[in-house]
């Protein structure tokens, strides 16, 4: 997956170094789930209604990321049925036992757990009235008191190349390529916006965002809005490639792809920087170094 997302920039990279930009390049990668021999579980309801509705019942927390779209798309495919009839709930009747949406885990478990409970109501006749519980689970993670001699550490990686590209006068940025092995795209679209999002995120997190505290560790600023936020106004253009390399212990090959869009980015914009004037930087925000500016 990173050599399949190295390859993917490098024209990119190399045509911009032939331009007389300034470039910058950063690699990454990031586990999916809890790991470490801990076990993971995911579960998730089918109900057929006599509506001719069809109920998916998962305990994923939504948060913008996609996680309701992913169980209907995924009940949609396993039922054979039409997007129309299903209702995607977030199940607090009963305690499914799903642990925190966290670790980018959260498309690969609710993917798991809904297959299964999909083929749960398929082998039960799809009746009415019936709730068909599926589960998924990780439970091949070693744990580092194993001392295996090949752990596996998570279920699974995801990777990213990203290029950063700037005037090499000015410092100021014009694009970000950014490639992703999500192993499977789901839903492309929320996979680019998803990458998009963790871009604008770790630029600022790169250039201007600072949350000082004084002596006593008390923040220092207190409004989002002096936090150095960058605005959608400030944003470069960001191409997204999106990667397949599956992960063949996953549903339907997914690798998680929640946080590692913005673990790259702020490497690549060192990389940038120090072709403008030499320096590397080893602090962030970069403009605290030297106001090359962002696009001021």
């Amino acid at each position: 997956g990173v050599l399949a997302c190295i390859d993917a920039v490098k024209p990119a990279y190399d045509a911009a170094m032939a331009a007389g930009k300034a470039v910058g390049i950063g690699v990454a990668l990031k586990n999916s789930g809890l790991g470490n021999g801990f076990l993971e579980i995911g579960r998730a309801v089918i109900h057929y209604n006599a509506d001719d509705t069809i109920e998916v019942r998962h305990c994923w927390t939504e948060m913008g990321q996609g996680v309701h779209t992913v169980a209907l798309q995924v009940a949609s495919e396993e039922l054979g049925v039409d997007p129309e009839r299903i209702r995607v709930i977030v199940d607090t009747t009963r305690e499914l036992g799903a642990g925190q949406t966290t670790g980018s885990r959260g498309t690969l478990m609710a993917a798991g757990s809904v297959k299964a409970a999909c083929e749960a109501a398929i082998a039960g006749g799809t009746q009415i009235g019936i709730d068909y519980e599926g589960e998924y689970r990780v439970d091949w993670t070693n744990s580092l008191e194993e001392n295996a001699p090949d752990p596996i550490l998570h279920s699974a990686f995801g990777y990213a190349a990203q290029v950063v590209i700037a005037d090499r006068k000015t410092g100021e940025i014009e694009k970000v390529i950014a490639a992703h092995d999500v192993g499977r795209a789901m839903n492309p679209t929320l996979c680019r916006g998803q990458v998009e999002g963790a871009v604008h995120m770790g630029l600022g997190y790169a250039l201007t965002e600072e949350f000082p505290t004084d002596e006593l560790g008390r923040p220092t600023n207190m409004t989002l809005r002096s936090l150095g936020i960058l605005r959608a106004k400030d944003m470069p253009d960001v191409e997204t490639i999106l990667i397949e390399v599956p992960q063949p212990r996953s549903p339907y090959g997914v690798k998680g792809v929640g946080e590692i869009g913005l673990v790259p980015t702020a490497g690549a914009v060192a990389g940038a920087m120090k072709m403008v004037d030499g320096t590397w930087r080893t602090r962030l925000p970069i403009r605290v170094h030297q106001p090359l500016g962002f696009s001021s």
